[in-house]
């Protein structure tokens, strides 16, 4: 009768501990799905933003300028998400090619918001490209200038990146642009919008300039970017900053103790699914974004076999001021390979 009763108790006990074990289970895989629902819902999410449309809309012309050597210059308008976003728009003069012209979406680095002007800052570079028979588009951003919308920033919101895809778009329906020959040029914030981008919508994209680029991890971003000179935003701009940051670090924690989110959001992660080949520029003495930003990037993309070049200048500053020439000749080179000779497909 005792062993009979040990049997009994012995099952039940066995019972007990595969249903314990089948309901951590259960509790374990509910945990990772909610988890990973988490990361493909968040508008950061690499994988989401592939899911989304950039539809764009016609291109506006608000404002006729002055033109320039060989180009004519407008203020344009175009939509993102809504918003009523503005920027520069140049159109060589010249006779139009069989296709219209190649374009390059042009991302600047970051100007106060509330400060920004599409005819300032930048122009000896979109008219390097507009007068060697380039569509150029300079995009404002969202809340920048006269654009509607918060200026979010591009590191910790994806509104800047929806912008350029949105201008992407935008500029394939304008009437004297090829829109099977679009390249995108990056410089410092901008760049980093460029690479999400390029990550994103690989196709859209044929060849891609980067200068001073913050193209580093998320984990480079957070802990490994120190500037040797101020950065001081304005407060609205700060907070927004701050918000989108620390609502992120909140929710998920660091890169080390989450990587798997992290990732998700991170285009350094996603690099073997760029095609277009890539050209980074940096001056040696940037003390505004770490020199090591695009020599990782650089390396990561070569291990993957990927188009890339690496051009570094001694003593130049984050503007490549020093070396401004070489490096606009290098860039208009690359541009003209992929984008006029045929070599990006």
């Amino acid at each position: 009768m005792k062993n009979i009763f040990f049997i009994l108790l012995l099952v039940l006990l066995m019972a007990s501990g595969i249903f314990l074990l089948k309901n951590k289970s259960d509790v374990k895989k509910q945990t990772l799905e909610v988890k990973k629902k988490n990361i493909n819902t968040n508008p950061l999410s690499v994988e989401l933003m592939r899911t989304e449309k950039f539809p764009g809309s016609d291109i506006k012309i608000e404002e006729t300028l002055d033109p320039g050597s060989n180009y004519k210059r407008y203020i344009i308008s175009y939509l993102s998400e809504g918003l009523k976003i503005y920027g520069l728009l140049t159109v060589p003069s010249g006779e139009k090619p069989k296709n219209g012209w190649p374009a390059i979406i042009f991302n600047h680095g970051h100007i106060p918001p509330d400060q920004y002007s599409p005819t300032e800052r930048y122009i000896a570079y979109v008219d390097y490209f507009a007068m060697n028979g380039y569509i150029v588009l300079k995009s404002n951003y969202r809340g920048n200038g006269q654009s509607e919308g918060q200026p979010e920033g591009a590191y910790y919101s994806p509104a800047y990146a929806v912008d350029i895809l949105n201008a992407v778009s935008s500029i394939k329906k304008f009437k004297d642009a090829d829109p099977n020959k679009i390249g995108m040029w990056g410089h410092s914030m901008g760049g980093n919008i460029t690479l999400r981008d390029l990550t994103v919508k690989p196709n859209d994209i044929k060849a891609a300039v980067i200068w001073g680029g913050v193209v580093g991890s998320y984990d480079d971003l957070l802990n490994n970017w120190q500037r040797r000179v101020p950065f001081r935003p304005g407060p609205t701009e700060m907070a927004l900053r701050n918000r989108y940051r620390q609502n992120l670090t909140k929710q998920f924690g660091a890169p080390k103790t989450n990587p798997v989110f992290w990732n998700a959001i991170d285009p350094t992660y996603f690099l073997k699914d760029i095609t277009a080949p890539i050209q980074l520029h940096h001056g040696e003495s940037d003390e505004e974004v770490p020199l090591a930003f695009s020599q990782s990037l650089f390396e990561k993309l070569k291990s993957m076999n990927k188009k890339v070049e690496l051009y570094t200048y001694p003593g130049a500053d984050h503007n490549i001021s020093q070396g401004f020439n070489l490096a606009m000749e290098r860039s208009l080179q690359f541009f003209d390979k992929y984008l006029k000779g045929g070599e990006s497909k």
